[in-house]
């Protein structure tokens, strides 16, 4: 069975986690993979979810997709260097990476975005543009092995054509 990462950090936005960890526990083995291990996070709402493994106990080449939701999460996911590089490791194999919202974020600081087609909250529009993306106001972007949504709306596009690269 194909396992799949989520990554979760405090103030994570409810659908953005709670819709991709359902809908993919249906056919993936899914591990919600935080900073630290076995630790309690709060979303924006306070609904709480507990990690299973941390960051630096994880490699990339032990999972096939990461899913990366938003809120305000990315923001503290990004001052991790072991959840960044695992992220830019899923990457240089090739492994599908999806990050919705505000987790364009994560990307900025994982990736080299320079010509990449990629669309986010438009809040970060500026941030993805400064790190070379070159960023779209489309419900579902699929460049390569990236996906990128908008929002909570993009949701049902966002984890159908993620699902398409994970096979």
């Amino acid at each position: 069975m194909k396992k799949i990462a989520v990554l979760i950090e405090n103030l994570f936005d409810d659908e953005e986690l709670i819709v991709p960890y359902h809908r993919l526990r249906e056919d993936y083995e899914v591990v919600l993979v935080g900073t630290e291990a076995d630790k309690e996070y709060k979303s924006k709402s306070g609904f709480v979810k507990k990690s299973d493994v941390a960051s630096k106990d994880v490699k990339a080449s032990d999972f096939d997709g990461v899913v990366i939701p938003g809120g305000f999460s990315p923001d503290y996911m990004r001052r991790s260097k072991d959840t960044v590089n695992f992220v830019k490791e899923l990457h240089e194999q090739g492994k599908p990476i999806s990050a919705i919202c505000h987790a364009g974020w994560m990307l900025v600081e994982s990736l080299n975005l320079s010509g990449v087609k990629m669309t986010s909250t438009a809040t970060i529009r500026k941030d993805m543009e400064n790190a070379g993306a070159n960023w779209v106001d489309e419900e579902v972007v699929v460049d390569n092995n990236i996906v990128t949504s908008r929002s909570p709306l993009d949701l049902p596009a966002f984890m159908k054509e993620f699902i398409k690269l994970v096979g």
